[in-house]
C-alpha cells in the first residue's frame, strides 16, 4: 500500500511539473514578436522567412549586380514566394542590359501597379518546371513555361536559344537552376 501512494505522489508530481511547462511555452509573447508581426503582416510567405543559408532561385537574383532590373519586377509582381518554393525550377533570368534593350518606357510601364498581371505573366514566361543543365535543353523542341504558354528551343551552332536568346552561364540554386539569358522573352500574342 506504501508502494501505490508513492507511485501516485511522484505521478502527480510529474503531471504538475508538465502542465506548468506547458503553460509557459504557448502564452508568451514579446513586444519585439508583436513587432515582427505587424511589419510583415503586409508581406508574408516563404520569400520572407529569414535565410537558412541555402541558395534558391530568388536569392541567387537578388545577390546578383546584373539582375536588379529583374529583382524589382519580381517584387512589383509580388512572385517572390514562388521563387523560392520547393521546386525544381528552371528560371531564365534576363540582364539589366536585356531590359534596358527592350522599347523606351516599357519597363517603366510594366512596374506601374495597373500593369501587375502582364508583368507577372512576362516573368512567368521565364519559369519552367526542372532543373536541366544547358546542355540536357538542346534535347527539347520547346519547353512549357509557368504561365501555361511554350517557348521555343533552337540549337544553334551547338547552343541551346530559348526563345531567340542565348544563355550566358548557369546557376545552380538549391530550388533549381537559373540560366543568365541575353534577351527578355515576351509571351505569344494571341
Amino acid at each position: 500500500m506504501k508502494l501505490i501512494k508513492q507511485l501516485l505522489f511522484v505521478f502527480a508530481i510529474t503531471l504538475t511539473l508538465y502542465a506548468c511547462k506547458n503553460e509557459t511555452n504557448g502564452t508568451t509573447e514579446t513586444a519585439t514578436d508583436q513587432e515582427t508581426k505587424s511589419e510583415n503582416k503586409e508581406r508574408t510567405g516563404q520569400a520572407f522567412i529569414k535565410d537558412d543559408g541555402s541558395t534558391t532561385v530568388l536569392s541567387i537574383a537578388m545577390g546578383s549586380k546584373d539582375h536588379t532590373t529583374l529583382v524589382a519586377a519580381v517584387q512589383a509582381a509580388q512572385l517572390e514566394n514562388a521563387l523560392v518554393n520547393a521546386g525544381p525550377l528552371m528560371v531564365f533570368a534576363p540582364t539589366n542590359a536585356a531590359f534596358a534593350a527592350l522599347p523606351e518606357g516599357t519597363v517603366d510601364n510594366l512596374l506601374k501597379p495597373e500593369n501587375k498581371a502582364a508583368l507577372a505573366n512576362i516573368l512567368k514566361y521565364h519559369v519552367t518546371p526542372g532543373n536541366y543543365s544547358k546542355d540536357f535543353l538542346k534535347k527539347f523542341k520547346k519547353l512549357g513555361q509557368a504561365n501555361n504558354d511554350y517557348v521555343k528551343v533552337e540549337v544553334v551552332d551547338g547552343e541551346p536559344m530559348i526563345g531567340g536568346a542565348k544563355i550566358l552561364g548557369s546557376v545552380k540554386a538549391g530550388n533549381g537552376i537559373v540560366h543568365i539569358i541575353d534577351k527578355v522573352l515576351l509571351p505569344p500574342t494571341e
